[in-house]
């Protein structure tokens, strides 16, 4: 039995794979399958996979299967072959390279592009019609559809009905019944009700099968427009994408579907890609044609809205309308300066200016190559005010009439830092609508700490609080600097190996700084700084410039304006106080300098006095003279200018009589004298063979040799010739003849060879023993003569300096000898021994030692040349702790050299008496 229902289902399934040879799947008949159940599970498993079967269909449970759209579109192809694409290709891209170059246009009006055809951005590949998807029950009906019928109760069939070509389905127990013409819900609600009278006792369940393709067919401006198969639930833009869209100049809010040669209707995209409205997107018959027209009139759309876009317009449409396309307007917008470039009717460009906050704004009507322009809001803060630099939390604020400094900073501790200065801090405050400022002095410690009603200032909208450190020299400025970097870099790549030093912001604020003496490249004909270094220089001067400008408007830049110093918070007020500057009136700025803390240029508050600008400059130093000071004003009037100096009482001014307290004015300066006598703290230091070694302090005028007697003098193991005394200002000036020699070594590189016999030196090696010269670093030894000082000789003794350092060592019992000899070494020192005795003990010079130029270091430092010296000849002339130095002949030639030379000479000699012989 199982052997003969093997055969059936062998034979059946034979039959039906070859009568459908192009079918994916085989799809078994239900007799086939309830043979199917009959077989063993193994046998079951091993035809399924045999013949290609899914065994859950033969099994009867269906397996639940994902269903995914296939890829009809691809990107579309850049070498298209299409001759009418690449002519407009080319051409589009001709109207790019002209835009580009068109200065006059907006630049960002020629990036936008037309709105919706991103869409339709690929080409059409081979068709593969999605069946297995839910039919509506208004879907027709037609020729090629197959209907699945299912019967149950008294018996159980199923049968796959096709409607044949009249339109006609047979049903084999019912006959022949016409169908054409009707909806899905039509014929499942006839056949039902025919099922149920005719067949007693049986229940049907109907259902849509496979599908039939209809034939459409795609015109006008598609991308590949032509004759296309698709299923018969296809829709108009299922049809668009198959053809790949429109293309350049299609339209895509005027798509038709054409039926029979009458317009059926329009779809308009926009409804579906602005709205998600898809009531437009028909459902396509056979031979409907899907027709695409030309793109009507564009308008552009840009500035402050959501989608900045070219737009395609329809008869009527207005500004409101096109704002709407346009995704609405940003936060930053001012529709009420809204314009439109159009074409008027002499072809030339004409601007309309709309108010699109009014309803007769909104209603202007669009043309077809308007440009509407959406302008944006003003930066500029209406009711806020600024606080900057030693507080907490800088940044923007708002304000209310009657609003003080207390309300804005009310804690000491809370809100300002801890190295802020209580006693001088500045409000900005803008007097007229050309945006001139006059500034205002308020001490925080009393306005915000004792409520002082005097220097509690009342704050007006758009004031601006400056709060300074009293010391700029205890700032963490890493995040400053990186801020400072990271904007150079932006600009161009700096090397940070340089002279400027880790502190960017700072290097680039002192070429900013126009109340200091400007920075020198050159000192005495020297080069200080390369040409790179002031290329690096200039750019970050160019940052900070525009950083410091721009400081209260700068959000990364008001954040760290707690890390930054005082003339630095300073300078955009100074900037603009000295471009308010006019006849007549002055430049509001007044200068310090002398024994202050801070001295410089200041900005002249309102009222201000002498005492406001000491405090301004961060209180006296510790030498500062308070009996009088000097105060220059600047007079100018109709004859003239006219300098004057004030004396005044400086301890009187600060403590407030008007008598010396004066008032200042524009372009006064204060001069803070040093107390007569008064110095700073001199420290300098000794070392080894004394009594108490150590650090000193020293007064002004006090000698060497008084510095000996105050440390006890010297030991016993001292040794006197040998001291090294080593000053600040000598290594200074050494290091500056360094560089001086190293220019004039470069120069003489670029002339002539370095040795006489013209033998070039290789540039490389000419670099490389500049670069050693360059990087020398000077000691800065003074010869002294500890003996002459210590016996009392006057002439012997020197006066000290600050950071002098006085090194005395133990007793030395050698010799040194180096330079051109057989074997450089140290020698004990011995009473008697002369110095051709010594440079005997070494072997003797070598064949390129220069004997005549040997010369000896003594102990303190000093140079002794015993060829030019008659009375060095005497055997006690050399001491312990002497080096003896043999130079280099650099003049030297070898045997060979000299004996082509001499050659040469006797040669032309020669030939130059037979000649003159034969005369």
């Amino acid at each position: 039995m199982l052997q003969q229902i093997k055969k059936i289902i062998i034979v059946g399934l034979s039959t039906t794979i070859l009568m459908g040879t192009q079918a994916l799947a085989v799809t078994p008949s239900p007799q086939m399958i309830e043979q199917f159940k009959q077989l063993p599970k193994s046998e079951q498993t091993r035809l399924a996979k045999q013949y290609g079967i899914d065994p859950g269909m033969l099994s009867g449970s269906q397996a639940q299967t994902q269903l995914s759209n296939p890829e009809v579109v691809g990107a579309r192809d850049i070498n298209d072959n299409d001759s009418k694409t690449d002519e407009r290709s080319r051409d589009n891209r001709k109207k790019t390279d002209k835009s580009e170059l068109d200065f006059s246009e907006d630049s960002s009006k020629i990036k936008l592009r037309r709105f919706g055809y991103e869409m339709f951005a690929g080409e059409p590949s081979t068709f593969a019609p999605v069946s297995d998807v839910p039919v509506p029950s208004e879907y027709l009906v037609g020729p090629g559809d197959n209907i699945k019928v299912q019967l149950y109760g008294k018996d159980n069939k199923e049968y796959d009905l096709v409607i044949n070509r009249d339109g006609v389905i047979q049903f084999p127990e019912l006959g022949p019944i016409p169908v054409m013409g009707l909806s899905f819900s039509e014929l499942r609600d006839s056949l039902s009700e025919r099922i149920k009278q005719q067949m007693i006792g049986i229940e049907s369940n109907i259902t849509m099968g496979e599908l039939r393709s209809i034939r459409i067919f795609v015109a006008g401006d598609a991308y590949k427009p032509g004759s296309y198969t698709v299923s018969s639930l296809s829709t108009i833009t299922q049809a668009l994408f198959v053809a790949g869209g429109v293309n350049e100049i299609g339209s895509l809010r005027n798509v038709q579907l054409k039926r029979n040669g009458k317009l059926v209707g329009t779809l308009d995209l926009y409804d579906l890609l602005m709205r998600g409205d898809a009531s437009g997107d028909l459902m396509l018959r056979s031979g409907d044609v899907v027709f695409i027209p030309s793109i009507g009139g564009l308008v552009t759309v840009t500035g402050e809205v959501r989608r900045p876009a070219i737009y395609e317009l329809k008869h009527n449409e207005n500004m409101a309308d096109i704002i709407a396309m346009a995704a609405g307007l940003n936060a930053g917008a001012y529709p009420k300066s809204s314009s439109i470039e159009r074409y008027n009717n002499n072809s030339l460009k004409t601007v309309v200016n709309v108010d699109l906050t009014t309803e007769q704004g909104k209603g202007t009507l669009a043309k077809a190559g308007d440009v509407v322009k959406v302008k944006s809001a003003s930066e500029q803060y209406e009711s806020a005010i600024s606080i900057a630099g030693a507080v907490v939390r800088p940044g923007k604020y708002q304000w209310f009439a009657g609003q003080k400094i207390s309300d804005v900073l009310p804690s000491l501790w809370g809100d300002l830092a801890a190295s802020a200065d209580l006693d001088y801090a500045i409000v900005i405050r803008e007097v007229n609508q050309y945006g001139d400022i006059e500034v205002h002095q308020f001490s925080p410690g009393k306005a915000i700490g004792a409520k002082d009603s005097s220097q509690d200032l009342n704050l007006n909208a758009r004031d601006k609080i400056v709060v300074f450190n009293f010391s700029d020299d205890i700032q963490n400025r890493y995040e400053l600097n990186k801020l400072v970097k990271e904007r150079v870099e932006k600009v161009t790549s700096l090397n940070t190996n340089n002279l400027l030093g880790s502190d960017l912001f700072k290097a680039g604020f002192v070429q900013l700084d126009k109340s200091k003496l400007k920075q020198r490249s050159d000192l005495a004909g020297v080069v200080l700084t390369d040409k790179k270094e002031a290329e690096e220089a200039e750019v970050v001067k160019g940052v900070v410039n525009k950083m410091l400008a721009n400081l209260f408007d700068d959000v990364e830049l008001l954040k760290l304006s707690d890390q930054m110093g005082r003339q630095e918070l300073l300078y955009p007020v100074m900037v603009k106080l000295n471009s308010q500057g006019r006849a007549g009136s002055g430049i509001q700025i007044v200068a310090i300098d002398g024994q202050v803390r801070q001295p410089g240029v200041y900005p002249l508050t309102v009222g201000a006095r002498v005492n406001d600008l000491v405090i301004a400059a961060g209180g006296l130093k510790e030498g500062a003279y308070t009996a009088k000071a000097e105060l220059t004003t600047t007079s100018t009037d109709i004859n003239g200018s006219s300098i004057r100096h004030n004396n005044i009482d400086l301890t009187q001014a600060l403590q407030g009589f008007d008598s010396a307290n004066i008032r200042l004015t524009g372009r006064d300066m204060l001069t803070v004298m040093t107390t007569p006598d008064w110095q700073e703290t001199k420290v300098v230091e000794i070392r080894g063979e004394v009594k108490f070694p150590g650090r000193y302090n020293i007064h002004r005028g006090e000698t060497l040799s008084d510095l000996i007697t105050r440390v006890g003098g010297f030991t016993d193991y001292a040794y006197l010739p040998s001291a090294v005394f080593v000053r600040e200002s000598v290594r200074q000036q050494e290091q500056i003849e360094i560089k001086k020699l190293a220019d004039q070594l470069r120069r003489d590189i670029a002339t002539r060879g370095v040795s006489q016999d013209g033998t070039m030196v290789n540039y490389t090696d000419a670099q490389l023993m500049l670069a050693d010269l360059e990087n020398i670093k000077a000691v800065g030894r003074l010869v002294v003569d500890l003996a002459a000082i210590s016996l009392g000789i006057e002439q012997a003794n020197i006066q000290l300096e600050d950071a002098d350092i006085l090194y005395i060592p133990s007793t030395k019992q050698t010799i040194a000898v180096m330079g051109e000899v057989q074997h450089p070494a140290t020698h004990r020192f011995k009473d008697g021994l002369t110095l051709d005795q010594y440079l005997a003990m070494s072997g003797g010079a070598r064949k390129r030692a220069d004997e005549d130029r040997t010369y000896v270091i003594q102990a303190n430092g000093s140079v002794l040349m015993p060829g030019r010296s008659s009375w060095f000849s005497s055997e006690d002339q050399l001491q312990p702790g002497d080096t003896i130095i043999v130079p280099l002949d650099t003049e030297y030639k070898d045997n060979l050299s000299l004996w082509t030379q001499i050659t040469g000479i006797i040669y032309n000699t020669a030939v130059a008496v037979s000649v003159i012989a034969g005369l």
